[in-house]
């Protein structure tokens, strides 16, 4: 007799990218080691000469059904050690940052990163891989299409600034924003901004919060609203990463509650209600 007290165990689908080559990532994601991972999937790309075919193909390194070593201690919307709960992707890219000396990752932002360009063939397979799974995980929502820097920011930033997550919308996989959204919050924000920088930065923590990052705004530090920020903008405004809370930065936010959490911007009362929570006639 089937019990209806059950849920999907795969709820997220965790984008990744390598930093090595093929035939690298290959080993390392599969052989023991004194620091195992793991992944779902990898996908390679074809200018690698460490790959040995032809044409592109996707690995598939453990079963769905298993718990592959790919999130780490990481945390979104209520679910923590993502590892129970995802599918992961990893991508060959070899993307490389350089951290300042005696760095702290608070101060990743005085790193020195490269981040080539992805494959316009992987990318290819990549949706296709993802629009499988989608197919087969109703609970996987647009919102929990997410990086691995999103889920956990104080020591990741991949899939980084080049991954085309509007490319992955527009096939149906994951979240983005509509401009025109976006114009009327940015409108509304350049001519109603009086609260001070604490203020500001400390809503903005609670709107990261409310769409799914694993920040508390109430004990947020300074450093670790930036850290946050910053993640929220490599997934989401690539061409300027800076950690700063600026208007256009909160624009996108509140564009993008109001696309998949319009219910919660009901709490947002400093903004004159109407304003934000209700569309332009």
């Amino acid at each position: 007799m089937k019990s209806e007290n059950a849920s999907e165990r795969v709820r997220f689908l965790v984008m990744h990218f390598t930093t090595i080559d093929f035939e690298t990532s290959l080993r390392v994601l599969t052989q023991p080691s004194s620091r195992p991972v793991s992944s779902h999937y990898l996908i390679p790309e074809s200018s690698d000469p460490t790959y040995p075919h032809k044409d592109l193909r996707v690995y598939q390194l453990v079963d769905e059904y298993r718990r592959a070593w790919h999130a780490g201690r990481s945390s979104w919307e209520d679910r923590s050690q993502l590892n129970d709960h995802s599918i992961g992707i990893e991508i060959v890219n070899k993307s490389e940052c350089h951290p300042p000396p005696e760095s702290t990752p608070e101060a990743e932002a005085d790193a020195v990163c490269f981040f080539p360009e992805f494959d316009a063939a992987q990318i290819d397979l990549v949706i296709a891989l993802s629009k499988d799974i989608l197919a087969r995980y109703p609970d996987i929502t647009p919102t929990r299409v997410i990086g691995h820097g999103d889920i956990i920011p104080q020591y990741k930033i991949d899939p980084g600034p080049k991954f085309p997550w509007q490319q992955l919308a527009d096939a149906g996989i994951g979240a983005w924003y509509d401009d025109a959204i976006v114009k009327r919050h940015l409108d509304y924000l350049n001519g109603n901004t009086t609260s001070d920088r604490d203020t500001v930065r400390r809503r903005f923590a609670m709107w990261l919060q409310d769409y799914g990052y694993g920040i508390d705004p109430e004990t947020a530090t300074d450093d670790e609203i930036t850290l946050y920020a910053r993640a929220f903008q490599y997934h989401f405004r690539p061409w300027q990463v800076d950690g700063e809370v600026d208007n256009q930065s909160r624009a996108i936010m509140l564009a993008l509650l109001e696309k998949y959490f319009p219910d919660k911007l009901s709490g947002y009362g400093e903004f004159g209600g109407e304003a934000i929570a209700i569309k332009s006639p």
